[in-house]
């Protein structure tokens, strides 16, 4: 219900705003520009589901591989202490955790490709326990907020843009990325928890957060040790190596079962086409709305509006020129990519608005993207407080990169 009034809103705001440049200002461009949105957003939303296709065959085919083979049901036991209390709802030891696990393990290392189909493979598990299919369940929300929070250890696709804009040091930018995205991710579990009545003052959790807390630390303090270049080589390195050994293992647990691995690769990948398939119309009509309220001259009045706000209070302004990004971010994942570019484009790579733009882009995730695919793939339209929750957890990774970034480079 609340997706339904923000993508109306889009239209509604985006019309207003296109009159009034039309009637006052003789702006006659405006309408055929948003018109062009609609059609290059539908395009684009098409593309990203076929694209998806390929990636989301291959990794449902390895997940069946690996559920046959019992490291879903292992990685189940192994995290039940946890996710008994982070997801209560759960049944113990619940294969579904498995694959929480691997969706988050694929998002902390920056492995876009490989989270979404793990993501939606476990939205289809906890679809399975929801009493109710049309409405969000509190094991879902959870999840989400989690992916949403957008935790990144390695956030090498940034690191990569920054090089190809001539970047002085492209690698400046991890240590505020890594912390402004575990703020993000520890206020999205907090205040998921308080709307949940999920008690996080346990023995289990502080010790997981604390632990996880202590892990931040020392990747930061180990990647501090090392250069620009031999951390990006090192970081990329432990992300493709990860991943590769976790498709070994999964094979290798298939044989020891004295499982078909082929058999049940090629059943797990049917699903692949199906599922792309699904989340078509849901992509359309997200990417659609939020290129049409761009095209308006929204985004730009938004942002003007915050500037005058902050220099009437006697603010710093020099984040302002940022925040299309942080804006952006989870409205579109390649729309806030854009604006990152464009950023360091216009003010340079090395400037605070060029390096702020890139902390904004990893220190969150496309909220409304993946509340439509993960709900939309799953038949879910009520989502309860799955967006108010998103979009706290998105706020929060904002203001700590903002703090972050002056802190680093202001």
């Amino acid at each position: 219900m609340v997706l339904n009034y923000i993508w109306i809103g889009f239209f509604l705001i985006a019309f207003v705003i296109a009159m009034v440049k039309l009637l006052f200002f003789g702006d006659f461009d405006v309408f055929p520009a948003m018109m062009d949105s609609t059609f290059a957003s539908s395009k684009t939303a098409f593309e990203i589901s076929l694209g998806l296709t390929g990636v989301l065959s291959l990794w449902l085919g390895i997940m069946k591989i690996g559920e046959k083979g019992g490291v879903v049901n292992t990685l189940a036991k192994m995290l039940s202490p946890v996710f008994v209390k982070l997801f209560p709802d759960i049944p113990k030891g619940h294969p579904v955790t498995g694959s929480i696990f691997m969706n988050i393990a694929a998002n902390m290392l920056g492995l876009d490709n490989a989270a979404t189909p793990l993501g939606l493979k476990a939205m289809e598990q906890l679809q399975e326990l929801n009493p109710k299919k049309d409405t969000a369940t509190n094991p879902m929300i959870m999840f989400l907020v989690l992916n949403t929070s957008g935790l990144t250890l390695i956030p090498i696709s940034i690191m990569v843009y920054r090089a190809q804009m001539n970047a002085a040091q492209p690698t400046d930018i991890f240590i505020p990325i890594l912390l402004a995205t575990f703020f993000s991710t520890l206020a999205g579990v907090i205040i998921t928890s308080l709307f949940q009545k999920i008690n996080l003052l346990n023995r289990t959790m502080l010790l997981t957060l604390g632990g996880a807390a202590l892990a931040v630390a020392t990747i930061i303090w180990g990647f501090g040790q090392m250069d620009s270049l031999l951390m990006n080589k090192v970081s990329t390195s432990a992300a493709n190596i990860i991943l590769m050994l976790i498709i070994i293992a999964f094979i290798l647990a298939g044989m020891h079962k004295k499982v078909n691995v082929y058999d049940a690769f090629i059943e797990g990948a049917k699903d692949g086409f199906t599922t792309a398939v699904r989340i078509i119309p849901y992509l359309i009509a997200i990417l659609v709305g939020i290129g049409v309220f761009r095209a308006s001259g929204a985004m730009d009045m938004l942002i003007d509006g915050i500037k005058y706000g902050v220099e009437a209070c006697g603010g710093n302004t020099d984040f302002v020129a940022a925040l299309p990004t942080a804006l952006m971010k989870p409205l579109s994942g390649s729309g806030a990519r854009g604006m990152m570019i464009d950023a360091m484009t216009t003010y340079g790579a090395d400037s605070f608005v060029g390096r702020l733009s890139c902390i904004f882009q990893g220190s969150t995730d496309t909220t409304f993207y993946i509340l439509a695919v993960y709900f939309g793939s799953v038949g879910v339209v009520k989502m309860r407080h799955a967006v108010t929750c998103g979009l706290l957890a998105d706020l929060a990774g904002i203001i700590a990169a903002i703090a972050i970034a002056y802190m680093f480079f202001g």
